[in-house]
């Protein structure tokens, strides 16, 4: 058995960083009452709405019950990271070599910070000081041995002493390990675990860390295997996996110095995409990534970045682009970075970007898949996607994600590939009268006309009782107009229109193999643009052994085609 040494870090922390940052965007004062929204729940709430009654995860008619005068403002996290770079400067005058972890959250050196200043609770002062002065921003310090440790620590000001974190983290709640997640897809992974541990019946870090190490691996494998070093107040890895690397370095000049922010989305992606490629070239994955910059003056600006990101996938790149985007354009906003720790009075040019992984390990120090990995093959479809989205923007290439709703249209959530897009409606919400699962496969950009006929060709209707006037017997969809045989289908010779297409051109009819439904929804009933409409289940046959299932919406007496399942 291993034995494994754990670091002593000190955590800078600004309670409420998001409504912090939008507070100072908008111009609020400190003690006004704000409260950031993100989907349909509160991220951050101010320490005036705190007082106020305003809590986390509140709805916004909640909040604003409580507190009428409460600015709600947006989330952005571009915002978030590229004003906290103010306040990492301002530390830079206590300390020197500072890491973001996440906006809101910075690790600090303890060792040598801590005999420079002469003791942990003279570098904590300074801190504090520091970044009250030069960003007018109060923060809160805490140190232990271990990242969660010190990241619970800051959170109450408290200084562990050594060898103490394990019994410091024992009481706490299971969901504590959340807070060491530093990246959005890493935390809904630990948020799910911490659900089914919490079901499971162990409710504190210190039920988590009395588990056997070899169980926890079995039953929750990587996640699991995090999340119990963490409860334990160790690190994130063993300092005894880990093999001395040489860092490895990506620079990008610039044709022309950067002196809009516009110019930094296709820089930062190209910069991160390539830092990418060197790690997966040299089979390795980092801890750190060093954001360095040169300005058309001269100046050096430097800046650290933790990612807890593996290079499979393309995940790593797309998590650097936004990070270092963040990065360049904080800087070009006019925080002068690490060698001043101000604001300059006007923001320098840009001429030159580098990037460093450093913490490089290699890549098999991570845990790999119980069923395999990712493929080459997948690596060099990113590329491809990536060199496509440059060539027709970042809108010209669009990802499908899930969100809440009730029809398969509203749960289908667009957006440019490679960037994270929140959903705008929760998941996890009730939904009454969703289209019950599976979700169907294919749901068309625009749904297609369709006409329902029962066994005498009568259209079918669904009134506002849900009666149907008789079981659907045959579907036709609406067809390309150019199909010929479309279009002799839909002639009417008996009205005198010979030859001539009358209304829309339809498909040849599908007898309907098997219907269910209809399912109602009602939704924005207090609105102008309300909307009544009944879904219904068809399968349809294609030919002796084919059959396609398709998703109707019937309203305004019309019928649609919504989507196709598998």
């Amino acid at each position: 058995m291993s034995v494994v040494t754990v670091v002593r870090r000190a955590v800078l922390w600004v309670p409420d960083w998001p409504a912090v940052a939008a507070m100072t965007e908008a111009g609020l004062g400190a003690d006004a009452p704000a409260a950031v929204l993100h989907g349909r729940g509160l991220v951050a709430v101010s320490a005036a709405a705190r007082a106020a009654g305003v809590r986390r995860g509140s709805t916004r008619r909640l909040a604003q019950r409580v507190c009428p005068e409460l600015a709600i403002l947006p989330y952005d996290e571009g915002r978030d990271s590229r004003l906290f770079e103010a306040v990492a400067a301002a530390a830079e005058q206590a300390v020197s070599g500072v890491e973001i972890s996440r906006p809101g959250l910075m690790i600090v050196p303890s060792d040598g910070a801590s005999r420079f200043h002469g003791s942990e609770e003279a570098l904590a002062e300074a801190l504090v000081s520091a970044v009250a002065e030069h960003a007018g921003v109060e923060c809160a310090v805490g140190a232990a041995d271990g990242l969660l440790a010190a990241v619970l620590a800051a959170r109450s000001s408290e200084l562990v002493p050594s060898g103490a974190s394990r019994d410091y983290l024992a009481p706490a709640p299971i969901g504590s390990l959340a807070l060491a997640a530093m990246e959005r897809v890493q935390r809904e992974e630990v948020e799910r675990l911490t659900s089914v541990l919490t079901r499971l019946g162990i409710a504190t870090l210190g039920d988590l860390a009395a588990l056997p190490f070899g169980d926890v691996l079995a039953r929750f494998g990587p996640v699991g295997v995090w999340a119990h070093r963490l409860a334990s107040g160790e690190d994130l890895a063993p300092p005894v996996l880990r093999r001395s690397e040489e860092d490895i370095a990506v620079e990008h000049v610039f044709e022309d110095p950067a002196e809009r922010i516009e110019q930094l989305v296709h820089i930062a992606k190209e910069a991160a995409a390539a830092l990418d490629r060197a790690l997966l070239d040299a089979g390795v994955r980092c801890g750190r990534v060093r954001i360095t910059a040169r300005t058309e003056k001269g100046q050096e600006l430097e800046r650290v970045w933790r990612t807890d990101v593996g290079t499979r996938a393309g995940a790593f790149a797309r998590h650097m682009t936004d990070r270092v985007r963040w990065q360049l354009e904080g800087w070009l906003s006019g925080t002068a970075g690490s060698s001043d720790g101000g604001k300059g009075p006007e923001p320098s040019p840009l001429v030159s970007l580098g990037l460093v992984a450093e913490d490089v390990v290699p890549l098999g120090a991570e845990q790999s898949y119980l069923w395999g990995g990712v493929s080459g093959a997948d690596s060099r479809a990113h590329r491809a996607l990536e060199r496509v989205q440059g060539l027709l923007g970042l809108e010209g290439v669009l990802a499908v994600a899930e969100q809440g709703g009730r029809s398969p249209r509203d749960r289908a959530l667009l957006a440019p590939w490679g960037q994270e897009a929140p959903p705008a409606r929760a998941i996890a919400h009730p939904w009454p009268g969703r289209i019950p699962d599976p979700p169907p496969a294919t749901v068309p950009p625009v749904a297609r006309p369709a006409l329902v006929l029962d066994a005498g060709g009568s259209p079918v209707t669904i009134s506002r009782r849900l009666a149907i006037s008789a079981p659907p017997t045959w579907v036709r969809l609406e067809a390309d107009a150019s199909d010929e045989r479309a279009r002799a289908a839909n002639r009417h010779p008996s009205e005198g229109h010979v030859g001539r297409v009358v209304g829309p051109v339809w498909d040849r009819p599908r007898p309907v193999e098997s219907w269910a439904g209809p399912w109602p929804v009602s939704e924005r009933w207090w609105s102008e643009d309300a909307s009544r409409r009944a879904y219904v289940q068809v399968a349809l046959r294609d030919g002796e052994d084919a059959v396609t299932a398709v998703l109707l919406a019937y309203g305004g007496g019309e019928w649609a085609l919504e989507a196709v399942y598998d």
